[in-house]
């Protein structure tokens, strides 16, 4: 009697399935065979905006040198080739397969990346795949480098190359640790990118990471475009995770007898997402009833879409009425007739080509030169870099200001 194989654990099933989906949709949309560019500007997805596993993920090159923080780690590695399948082999023939499909795959020891990491490495046997892990040290935990090693021996003993990258994280950066560490992060990630030849970086966000994103975007008061959260897919940024829960993950490195870090500052209420993480969340599923997280993620995949038209239709109109409008000055009559949601876009787009400053740019900032815009406010309006823009005649304007000059009405 044949050998039963051993049951597969529906958890560690829905991982795998998440991730040969995310990657045959990636290779179907031409993603492994365009020229490999760099990630998308952090603006433009909530990416940049601080989510998913903390910023001590630990991590160093077996050589010791530090990571750069943008551009180029020198001479590419060329991992081993999967060999060509023989003409006529009876098997149909899948987008890079006689040139396999290279995916960094970012990892911090914690459950959402193990779990990730295990089912990639599965996938390299099914698929035309090469897989490198890299965990980056931020070095701002004690215990980090320990889990570091312990979690690249792991991936390593699963078949996934795995380098551990330290990166220098600007610990007096004016928006916060977190967003240090997060800039760092995502650097080392490119590099390392660019070093494997990789045509995407896969990270381990949850449905959970998505519904703190949109909590958090609404206590802001955030617009659509950060209240849609994190893209399951945007450039060469993957999140095939999206869709599964925290614990599902967890539950699937346990059935595998995966050892995971569990990061102390994932449990350090300081930060706004561990408040969100551990008590605002579950006071809403106590006391408005289940489903919460679930909705909240909803509600972001359907912002996406909308934000997704809008801004396509703002790019027309900035392309329509902006042209080159390097000499700081716009007519305002035909972007008043614009409506109101493309022509905040549009007018967000200039500000920020012209100033150069999108992340000190607010809500208020961009509502307030509107205003100017139609006509509803007059004077002039301070801006981020010392710029103020101001209604004159039939146009605005954007002026440096100087401390000889008459003072701008302040937001």
């Amino acid at each position: 009697m044949a050998e039963r194989r051993p049951r597969l654990d529906p958890d560690t099933a829905a991982v795998r399935g998440a991730v040969r989906r995310a990657l045959q949709d990636h290779a179907a949309a031409g993603g492994f065979t365009r020229p490999s560019g760099g990630l998308p500007a952090g603006g433009r997805d909530a990416a940049a905006q601080g989510h998913g596993e903390s910023p001590g993920a630990p991590g160093r090159f077996p050589s010791g040198e530090r990571a750069p923080v943008s551009g180029s780690l020198g001479e590419r590695s060329e991992p081993p080739r999967t060999p060509a399948r023989p003409a006529g082999d009876g098997r149909p023939a899948e987008p890079g397969a006689e040139d396999p499909w290279r995916v960094v795959i970012g990892v911090s020891g914690g459950a959402d990346s193990m779990a990730l990491a295990a089912a990639t490495a599965f996938l390299q046997r099914a698929l035309p795949l090469r897989a490198q892990a890299v965990l980056v040290d931020h070095g701002l935990q004690s215990g980090a480098r320990r889990a570091a090693e312990s979690a690249a021996e792991q991936l390593r003993t699963l078949g996934l190359e795995t380098l551990v990258v330290p990166a220098a994280v600007d610990r007096e950066h004016p928006a916060g640790l977190e967003a240090a560490a997060r800039r760092a992060r995502y650097a080392a990630l490119e590099a390392a990118r660019r070093r494997y030849g990789a045509a995407a970086i896969m990270l381990g966000h949850t449905l959970d990471d998505q519904a703190e994103t949109v909590l958090l975007g609404l206590a802001r008061g955030s617009g659509a475009r950060s209240l849609a959260g994190m893209a399951p897919a945007r450039g060469m940024l993957l999140r095939p995770l999206l869709g599964l829960r925290r614990a599902q993950l967890r539950a699937s490195c346990h059935a595998q007898g995966l050892r995971v870090w569990d990061d102390p500052m994932n449990a350090d209420d300081a930060y706004a997402r561990v408040r969100a993480r551990r008590h605002a969340l579950p006071a809403l599923e106590q006391q408005l009833g289940p489903g919460i997280t679930e909705a909240l993620a909803r509600t972001a995949a359907q912002l996406r879409a909308d934000a997704d038209h809008l801004e396509a239709e703002a790019a027309q109109a900035a392309e329509r009425l902006l042209g080159d409008s390097r000499d700081r000055r716009l007519d305002r009559a035909p972007l008043a007739a614009v409506p109101e949601a493309l022509r905040t876009r549009v007018l967000r787009r200039w500000l920020v080509d012209l100033i150069g400053t999108g992340q000190d740019l607010s809500y208020e900032h961009v509502r307030a030169v509107d205003a100017l815009v139609t006509g509803a406010r007059r004077g002039a309006v301070s801006l981020p870099g010392d710029v103020i823009a101001v209604a004159e005649g039939t146009s605005l304007r954007l002026r440096d200001s100087g401390p000889g000059q008459d003072g701008p009405q302040n937001l």
